[in-house]
């Protein structure tokens, strides 16, 4: 598998210098997957400028892939601008798959789900100050008695 790999902190680059994503290369590709995985990139960017065909065993690695990021709070963003590709990848019906038609874009989508992530975190972090409204609430009735 002909492709090139650009490491940053936030993610981990694929380029792709293939014509076709088939059984040929899907093995060494969910090796190399799995490799940065391991290595702690759960946001993975796919370059498939040069792909135009996608075949079977190729869907199920980037189902995989996708699995794996998603798992960890990552991402997987696929990046290209071929319309027939877009539509082929569809098809696979690849659940919060992301593709984007640009890598700059791809990049800004990594950030942005970490931003959210972020976002969430500290969502479940805080109380808004109703963390202990159960211990000092007052129920009906209590230390009153009732006349009948």
């Amino acid at each position: 598998m002909d492709f090139k790999t650009e490491k940053n902190e936030q993610y981990a680059l694929l380029h792709l210098n293939e014509t076709a994503l088939d059984a040929s290369i899907a093995p060494d590709l969910e090796t190399v997957i799995r490799g940065l995985f391991r290595e702690g990139y759960s946001n993975i960017i796919l370059d498939l400028k040069s792909i135009q065909d996608v075949d079977s065993q190729a869907f199920g690695v980037l189902r995989k892939a996708n699995r794996l990021c998603l798992n960890e709070a990552g991402l997987l963003v696929l990046v290209t601008k071929d319309d027939e590709l877009t539509e082929t990848l569809d098809s696979a019906k690849i659940p919060d798959l992301t593709i984007m038609p640009t890598v700059e874009e791809a990049v800004d989508a990594v950030f942005m789900n970490d931003l959210e992530n972020d976002f969430k975190e500290e969502e479940d972090d805080e109380d808004y100050g109703f963390g202990d409204a159960e211990e000092s609430g007052s129920s009906e009735g209590e230390g009153h008695e009732e006349e009948r």
